[in-house]
């Protein structure tokens, strides 16, 4: 919830926690990512960047590849990337965010690839459509499925907040996407290969 008179955030892809170097310069952004061409970036988080890219081969469509931020490739953010996806994978709700592909650049970054979701953030979008109590509530109720349909898997969210939930309106019917697994934590078992503990007093997600 956030406070009344604080300014809006505009960004369209936010997650997680570690924003320590949110004031270091941004790397130049790479013309193209595997089959994908760039064009443009989205948003940064704690260790990733998302690009809105178009898919050239085999099929052509426009879609969001999240990149490993450049210099940010230590195991331990390595492995929470893969189990990202792996986690963004089990799911098949309208209101997540589908995995299209995963793959790992000429130079070496892991990728994968999702839906683009064409959205706001919910209480930008709530705001601005004026909605009513009950369409407000309608809208939440999505949110809700979604997040049972991740604990009916095993998985817990671990940052749900505004930014990570973004609403697009198709023909006045909205609907709400949850987006950013990034720190999500599985309870049946490892996302990966690999396992991987948050550590204590490592504070993941978003306290305020």
């Amino acid at each position: 919830i956030e406070p009344r008179g604080a300014s809006p955030r505009r960004d369209v892809i936010s997650t997680s926690a570690d924003l320590a170097d949110a004031h270091a310069p941004t790397p130049a952004s790479p013309t193209e990512i595997g089959p994908y061409r760039v064009v443009e970036l989205l948003g940064e988080e704690g260790m990733g960047r998302v690009f809105l890219a178009e898919q050239e081969r085999p099929l052509r469509r426009t879609v969001a590849l999240k990149v490993i931020k450049p210099g940010m490739q230590s195991e331990e953010v390595v492995k929470r990337f893969r189990g990202e996806c792996q986690a963004l994978a089990l799911m098949d709700r309208p209101n997540i965010a589908h995995v299209f592909d995963a793959g790992t650049s000429d130079d070496g970054h892991p990728y994968f690839v999702l839906e683009h979701v064409r959205g706001t953030k919910i209480t930008e979008f709530c705001d601005s459509a004026r909605m009513t109590v009950d369409d407000r509530s309608k809208l939440f109720l999505q949110v809700c499925a979604a997040v049972e349909h991740a604990h009916g898997h095993g998985l817990l969210h671990r940052d749900l907040k505004p930014s990570n939930v973004l609403v697009a309106d198709t023909e006045g019917d909205p609907c709400a996407k949850i987006i950013d697994f990034g720190v999500a934590r599985s309870l049946k078992g490892n996302l990966t290969e690999h396992s991987f503990h948050t550590q204590a007093g490592h504070i993941l997600g978003t306290p305020a």
